[in-house]
């Protein structure tokens, strides 16, 4: 099957890879890998062995947080002269609270065809998982580092009506289920961890209660917070 390009140019690909089980992996994704003239990687480590276990040949370079504007004029080069690059990232989606914003703002700008190649999203396993509504969401990325702008983060959220969904490092999730107990009080959290991977885990109930069902030697792996947005009543004042 052949894509669509832009005339004279080659096609820029965000390409969706496994949050942990590998079998997650598109056929489309597997396709593109295959195909490309580059891969653009987070981590090329992790892409390199992600590309020999489907068997995939395909030349990979860094595409980080540090290197990202760097990067940009060569795959520009790249992608004017009519090459195919991929982006990867550690895992899921490309572009999402990881690299890729950049360089999509720059293959738009220089007229190169863009495409999504869909797949895995941790925000949205995890919101599935929550048992909390899903018709309205809104992802905030990663919650601060430190405890005052954390803190000060939930407390502008907490009146949002709709679910809120946060990535939280496993060394603050401790701290931060503490500032959620405090600001969020009894109102219905989930904590999502190691998503599609072997010790898959989904606490849910309030934060206090998320906070004492997490033993502390589970606390690492890929976290998502997600959390239920202030409801009509509590809105109103009457809860």
């Amino acid at each position: 099957m052949t894509e669509a390009r832009a005339p004279g140019g080659g096609i820029l690909y965000l390409v969706a890879t496994p949050i942990g089980n590998l079998d997650d992996i598109t056929l489309r994704a597997r396709r593109v890998l295959g195909e490309v003239d580059v891969v653009a990687a987070e981590d090329t480590r992790r892409a390199r062995l992600l590309l020999d276990r489907l068997g995939i040949g395909a030349r990979v370079v860094s595409l980080f947080e540090h290197n990202e504007r760097a990067r940009i004029p060569g795959l520009m080069r790249r992608l004017l002269a009519g090459e195919s690059v991929a982006v990867v990232t550690e895992a899921g989606s490309p572009a999402v609270s990881d690299p890729g914003y950049p360089v999509v703002r720059a293959a738009v700008a220089g007229g190169i065809t863009v495409q999504s190649v869909p797949g895995p999203s941790a925000v949205i396993a995890a919101l599935q998982v929550s048992g909390l509504p899903t018709d309205s969401f809104t992802f905030v990325g990663f919650l601060p580092p430190r405890q005052a702008a954390r803190r000060r983060r939930l407390e502008e959220l907490h009146g949002r009506r709709e679910t809120i969904v946060a990535f939280e490092s496993p060394h603050r999730i401790a701290a931060c289920l503490e500032d959620l107990v405090s600001v969020w009080g009894e109102r219905p959290i989930a904590l999502a961890r190691e998503l599609t991977k072997i010790h898959e885990q989904v606490l849910r109930g309030t934060a206090a209660e998320v906070r004492a069902a997490l033993a502390p030697e589970k606390q690492r792996g890929e976290m998502v917070l997600v959390l239920g947005g202030m409801t009509r009543k509590q809105a109103d004042g009457s809860q």
